[in-house]
């Protein structure tokens, strides 16, 4: 069996957080980091590289596209895909597909089985 999807959750709302890895972790397909300190998800990312990041664009400290220019700056987090997730869109207001800034997006609120297809689809499982 392979190993389980690692994803590295940064978002700044402590409950969203602890539902999103609740409900993945639930699945027994993915192994969930969260912080709600974008300078601690920066670090994780570098100390731990996850197969993905989901990154909240709306934060205290260092807004989501801060934390993404950082680690695409960094040799050790550049490949690592990153997908925002953000409540300034809606569900249904683009398509599943759209991007941000040529990054993924997903809206807010989302869906396990909608985040977990998404995941999915970006990593090609």
């Amino acid at each position: 069996m392979p190993g389980k999807i690692k994803v590295l959750l940064i978002d700044d709302e402590k409950e969203f957080n602890h539902f999103v890895k609740l409900n993945l972790e639930n699945t027994g397909e993915f192994e969930v980091l969260a912080t709600e300190d974008p300078i601690v998800g920066i670090d994780l990312a570098r100390r731990n590289p996850p197969d993905l990041i989901l990154l909240d664009i709306y934060m205290p400290k260092l807004d989501g596209t801060a934390v993404a220019e950082s680690l695409l700056a960094d040799s050790l987090t550049s490949n690592i895909p990153i997908v925002f997730l953000t409540a300034l869109v809606k569900q249904g207001e683009l398509s599943k597909s759209s991007t941000i800034a040529g990054r993924h997006y997903i809206a807010k609120p989302v869906t396990t089985g909608d985040l977990i297809s998404q995941i999915k689809v970006i990593l090609k499982k």
